[in-house]
């Protein structure tokens, strides 16, 4: 159906090497990287003398909108953003209305993607305090994880219960993704803001004070001492501050390495400062934080304590974000900018190439199983 392609004399980044090579492709699938010359026709030649060729990144962390919040944005039309910011494959967030938290909503999201996804797919299952059993129907071997908002989160999938927690850590045997902020201690620090400040007075550079490093490092470490009490494989999401670094280690990633930790685009670009300028635009949570947090966050992906880069990408309209700090939603559109903004990131000096797709395309890879 597709015929043959061979890509000449790229500059080919793979596996930890840069080379100038070739590359095969029958059909749509890879079929041979060589470093020099491969002798073969092909139905189209493309030569890349002068450019850059990487894998196709694979994000492990997107919010893609269906069902139920479409107006933002679906599977159709965030995969095909994803493929033009050169991101080939998506993991999916169960958050949706109405959530993936059990067997027949997460399969509804599975036949949607089959018929609508531009990528590569697949989805987290969602858990809440109540669903356990669901969760153990779950054919995790087709799923690429279980989802844990262990901080706010919508709908009824904040999960607080400690014995859940700890049952879920000790019996479901799949990979745990962990949204690790605690609730709380943020409803506290809110609170707090709202008794010393009029409502017009609190802006978005508030966010980081209410989702401070506490409030992300109680949960974090909460997460990390039950893997290593359970055995569990731990995956915690989106890192977004120095302290919560010292809870992982440089071991290089591996299928046996039982905890590893992702960072995000916007951490990684943003700091407390680019709230005065881009106000709700960069509400996230966990929130951006400082830039010395920003720095370590960089340094541990360079030092292999953090394994992954992700995005995050969470589309609202602009309509949602163009309200006061306090009513705006958290999350901003991300896989079409993310290598770009990695490849800023290359040319200023602080991630090299090999690094990128060590993190982007090969860590996820690895530690998915893929």
């Amino acid at each position: 159906m597709f015929g043959s392609i061979l890509i000449k004399n790229a500059s080919i980044i793979n596996e930890g090497k840069k080379f100038i090579g070739d590359v095969f492709i029958i059909n749509g699938i890879i079929s041979e990287i060589k470093s020099g010359a491969i002798e073969k026709k092909a139905d189209r030649i493309i030569d890349a003398s002068g450019k850059i060729l990487i894998p196709g990144l694979i994000d492990d962390q997107v919010h893609f909108r269906e069902p139920g919040l479409t107006h933002k944005g679906n599977i159709a039309s965030e995969s095909k953003a994803a493929i033009a910011g050169g991101i080939t494959s998506f993991m999916e967030m169960p958050n949706t209305k109405p959530t993936a938290t059990n067997v027949d909503e997460l399969n509804k999201k599975y036949s949607i993607a089959s018929q609508t996804a531009w990528a590569n797919y697949s989805f987290f299952m969602g858990t809440t305090n109540d669903n356990f059993n669901e969760i153990k129907a779950v054919d995790f071997k087709t799923v690429c994880g279980l989802k844990i908002f262990m901080g706010s989160s919508t709908g009824n999938m904040l999960v607080d219960d400690k014995s859940i927690l700890n049952k879920i850590f000790k019996e479901v045997n799949t990979l745990i993704a962990t949204h690790c902020e605690d609730d709380k201690l943020i409803a506290q620090n809110a609170e707090l803001i709202k008794i010393k400040y009029n409502k017009d007075e609190v802006t978005t550079a508030f966010h980081p004070i209410i989702r401070d490093t506490t409030t992300c490092y109680a949960s974090s470490s909460m997460a990390v001492a039950l893997a290593k009490e359970t055995g569990a494989r731990l995956h915690v999401l989106h890192i977004s501050t120095e302290k919560e670094i010292e809870l992982f280690s440089n071991q290089i990633l591996s299928k046996d390495k039982r905890i590893t930790s992702e960072a995000c685009i916007h951490h990684l670009w943003f700091d407390q400062k680019d709230y005065v300028e881009k106000g709700n635009l960069i509400k996230w949570n966990p929130a951006i934080k400082s830039e010395k947090d920003k720095l370590a966050i960089r340094q541990a992906l360079i030092d292999g304590k953090i394994d992954v880069i992700a995005t995050d990408h969470a589309p609202h309209t602009i309509a949602e974000k163009s309200v006061h700090y306090w009513d705006a939603p958290s999350g901003g559109p991300l896989v079409q900018h993310s290598l770009l903004a990695l490849m800023d990131l290359y040319h200023q000096g602080v991630f090299s190439l090999e690094l990128i797709v060590e993190k982007a395309c090969h860590n996820p890879a690895i530690l998915f199983e893929v």
